[in-house]
């Protein structure tokens, strides 16, 4: 009977800690990992009941950035938004301003040429809020919470927030986790990010979007635009061994962020589990999602991050690049003078002879002090006529003395500008080889 007093006792004093230990986290269990537990407690908070839900410029939404500035901050992560977040203006149709927010933080890279460029990892913070609609000709004021709020991508960030911070020493690149504001105002957070507000984005190598993720589809996939750079990424990484795999899709599950991310066009992947069944009808509360599998998509999207971070920059446009490439290269290509369809002009003569006779041995000056030692022979000079015509990388491939040799060189570097070749219809450089002769006359 005593023991049965002291173990009654003990749960008296036990009971009230762990209701405290969950009190954030209502739909929490024994069994969660601490993975799970923390998504709850996100995905509680953030689905919290506001009337307008989180929509852009709401209370919701400055709660929703307060709460991410925060966990951010906890996770470890630098904070560069401020405690209210980097806000903007919106200008609506009717006139009004909207004023809305994003939520920005940096978790540093090591490698001293990388740590300079940046991997984003974001999610949207609105939902639909409330508006009028439309209904058998009736205007009805409807509620949208949806599970577009995004809460999971939000939760996911926050997560991975705290696993990249950890394993800092993987990252090799900076990541910068961001909650864009106004997502459904046309991206405008995401678009005031590139456009206003940061300084660097020619630094930023790719982005990762998270939006409706953990949501009961029996999906997990990944868009990129059919980026090709990004596919082989998300196939290498696939082919290790991972709790998920994505599939790559080539049509895009909804529009969200990463749309602003390709008019600058940084390479972008989407992660999502797709729209699903209760999109626009419920709130995204802890009972629509699915949680282990979140977790288990957060462990893929950790790997890949810190893949993306530590590999070759992806390029946006593969092709484009190899074009641009190519034509750079052709354009410090040079092509041997006799080979051009129409030779380098001088005077209007095709004739290397005329550059001689009405250039170089009208101006050449043959050194007082070789005169005196009785240096003379022929200098072979090599030198190339540029798109524009000019005489450049003039050097001496066979010499006689010094002083020859820079006289060779210093009269074909002076030379007027020629017409350029052309081969293929094409200006090009063209190189030529000649040889400069310095002769000395017998006294009689």
């Amino acid at each position: 009977m005593r023991r049965i007093l002291l173990t009654l006792t003990s749960l008296v004093l036990v009971l009230p800690l762990i209701k405290a230990q969950y009190r954030q986290a209502p739909y929490a269990s024994l069994t969660d990992s601490e993975t799970v537990t923390a998504f709850k407690e996100s995905v509680s908070f953030l689905a919290s009941a506001y009337l307008d839900g989180r929509a852009a410029g709401s209370e919701g939404e400055k709660e929703a950035a307060a709460y991410l500035s925060h966990a951010l901050e906890s996770a470890g992560a630098t904070l560069l938004s401020g405690k209210d977040g980097d806000v903007f203006g919106l200008k609506r149709e009717n006139g009004d301003t909207l004023t809305s927010r994003n939520v920005v933080a940096f978790i540093p890279g090591y490698d001293r040429e990388l740590r300079e460029r940046y991997i984003v990892i974001g999610a949207r913070m609105d939902n639909l809020g409330s508006r009028d609609i439309t209904v058998n000709g009736q205007k009805v004021h409807k509620i949208f919470y949806g599970a577009g709020g995004n809460a999971s991508g939000m939760a996911m960030l926050l997560e991975l927030a705290r696993r990249l911070s950890t394993n800092s020493v993987l990252l090799r690149r900076s990541v910068l986790l961001i909650g864009f504001g106004s997502s459904l105002e046309t991206h405008a957070g995401a678009w005031y990010f590139l456009n206003r507000s940061f300084p660097d984005v020619d630094r930023i190598d790719a982005m990762i979007n998270l939006d409706m993720l953990g949501t009961g589809t029996g999906g997990f996939y990944a868009y990129t635009g059919s980026n090709r750079d990004m596919n082989a990424m998300l196939e290498a990484l696939s082919s290790t061994l991972q709790p998920v795999k994505p599939e790559i899709v080539a049509i895009e599950p909804c529009p969200s962020d990463h749309r602003a991310f390709y008019d600058k066009e940084i390479p972008s992947v989407f992660f999502t589990s797709g729209r699903y069944r209760e999109y626009m009808t419920d709130k995204d509360t802890p009972e629509i999602l699915q949680y282990a599998e979140m977790e288990r998509e957060t462990e893929y999207i950790f790997n890949f991050a810190v893949s993306l971070s530590g590999g070759p920059a992806p390029v946006f446009n593969p092709e484009k690049e190899l074009r641009s490439r190519a034509q750079d290269e052709s354009s410090t290509r040079t092509v041997p003078y006799y080979d051009c369809d129409r030779r380098p002009l001088f005077l209007g003569s095709g004739d290397p002879r005329v550059f001689l006779e009405k250039w170089v041995y009208q101006y050449l000056r043959y050194p007082a002090e070789a005169v005196r030692e009785g240096r003379q022979g022929r200098v072979l000079v090599d030198f190339v006529i540029d798109e524009k015509g000019k005489v450049t990388d003039v050097k001496v491939l066979r010499g006689v003395h010094e002083l020859l040799d820079a006289e060779a060189v210093r009269v074909i570097s002076a030379s007027p500008d020629w017409k350029p070749g052309i081969l293929g219809g094409k200006k090009v450089r063209a190189e030529m080889s000649m040889y400069v002769e310095f002769r000395l006359e017998k006294k009689k």
